[in-house]
């Protein structure tokens, strides 16, 4: 955009945007059913974009030219679209404010990398692909000394760029990085999460290096994760999921389980809404029919696919993460469900909305803790499962009276869900390798 353009955009409320983008899928492919914000019905009509010049910073890699990031709102009634990500999450957030509360978070992402470019994974027919490291080498000192300007460059170009890192290593799997993103507010978060995806792509294609955030490329090697970080702040900055009182140094009386003792009132309220929501806002958390690949086999141990939760537990849904293995200033709950293929504004918006829910209607925690499963195996079959695939997620998630209805409305959730009602079309038509591979001569 030019100068002028830009400066007459910011001054003026904004400027208009073809509203396709809410209409067609990331192949530029129109959804397969029209949806009510951009149709052949109203001409693909222009919706407004305005800057958001709070999100300024400069591409580093690019002669540090300014960017900023825009909002998309109804040209005639102003409203915002229901269906703008980072409209969805400052509707989340703005209900936490109205609380009294502050929405903070941070993000981890593990994902493959390639020696491959766009042009050689489509010679390549997405197939025989070559891995940046072979081998399985997680919190290797070793991996990173093979491609060390790739590896530093994501560091040091996120810093220039305001993506703050907290830590940057090798992940288990050939050719896989692991990189976590620094705690700071839900909003900040959501766009610095998407824009690492857009870093790393871009330094990648400067390096000779593709890095892929699918969620499951192989069936035998595992699965890439967007394991996601939460808590809530009061307006003096203080945890108001943290415990911590000198009259009682082993915890809180009340809790409703062992694994819950350091974990404040508000964090258990907290807890139950986000147990109680998941399964119906599962497209929102994995929106891809890839991402239950990661899930499905739930025995996967590090995708866990199951409302479940425990005290620093890796193998839960939802990871409590405090004291003892913490200070009590840094609790919070680790949502292990979201791969790296996730949207994370609507992640984001899903985990703070189900929360919010259970504070604002006092819930009780009344599922216990992933280890009283564990150590009672029969019991498991009161563990209640997630959705396995992301026709039965979407299903659950559109059907009346859901969660998900409930938190975001029908506006939403109809446009959403029909956006993931083509994706699963698409994948009900397509034949796959496997199946030509099994029937085509035998069947």
């Amino acid at each position: 955009m030019s100068k002028s353009k830009f400066l007459s955009a910011a001054s003026s409320g904004g400027f208009g945007f073809c509203s396709v983008i809410f209409g067609w899928d990331i192949h530029d492919a129109v959804y397969s059913r029209e949806l009510a914000i951009s149709n052949r019905q109203n001409g693909y009509r222009d919706i407004l974009a305005q800057i958001d010049l709070s999100t300024y910073r400069r591409i580093p890699w690019d002669n540090n030219v300014p960017f900023f990031l825009v909002s998309f709102f109804d040209p005639i009634s102003l409203k915002p679209i229901c269906a703008d990500p980072r409209g969805v999450l400052r509707s989340a957030c703005e209900l936490a404010a109205e609380m009294g509360l502050r929405c903070v978070a941070g993000v981890e992402y593990e994902y493959f990398n390639f020696k491959e470019t766009a042009e050689s994974v489509a010679q390549k027919k997405f197939t025989q692909l070559q891995t940046l490291t072979p081998g399985m080498h997680g919190y290797s000192l070793l991996r990173t000394q093979l491609n060390q300007d790739f590896f530093n460059d994501l560091f040091d170009e996120s810093i220039k760029f305001q993506i703050d890192i907290e830590g940057h290593h090798t992940e288990t799997g050939p050719g896989v990085l692991e990189t976590a993103l620094a705690y700071t507010s839900a909003l900040r978060m959501a766009d610095n999460a998407i824009l690492f995806k857009f870093l790393a792509k871009s330094i990648g294609m400067k390096r000779g290096v593709m890095p892929s955030f699918m969620a499951k490329p192989w069936g035998n090697l595992p699965g890439c994760s967007g394991h996601t970080h939460v808590s809530l702040k009061d307006s003096s900055g203080k945890n108001l999921f943290e415990y911590s009182d000198p009259e009682y140094p082993n915890g809180r009386p009340g809790a409703a389980f062992e694994d819950t003792k350091f974990l404040s009132q508000t964090g258990e309220q907290f807890l139950a809404g986000l147990l109680d929501g998941l399964p119906d806002v599962m497209p929102m958390l994995v929106p891809t029919i890839n991402g239950y690949k990661r899930l499905v086999a739930g025995e996967a141990f590090w995708a866990p696919n199951a409302v479940t939760y425990g005290y620093d537990s890796r193998g839960a849904s939802v990871r409590i993460i405090s004291p003892p293995s913490v200070p009590p200033a840094a609790t919070r709950f680790e949502v292990r469900i979201p791969g790296a293929d996730m949207n994370p504004y609507f992640a984001l918006s899903a985990i703070f909305k189900l929360g919010l829910r259970g504070v604002a209607k006092q819930m009780k925690l009344t599922t216990p803790p992933i280890s009283m499963f564990q150590h009672d195996l029969t019991r498991k079959k009161e563990v209640v499962m997630l959705p396995r695939s992301l026709e039965e997620a979407t299903t659950r998630m559109m059907r009346p009276g859901s969660v998900a209805r409930e938190a975001f409305g029908d506006e939403f959730v109809d446009h959403y869900g029909g956006t993931r009602e083509h994706e699963v079309q698409l994948w009900n038509q397509a034949v796959t390798n496997w199946e030509v591979e099994r029937y085509l001569e035998l069947a």
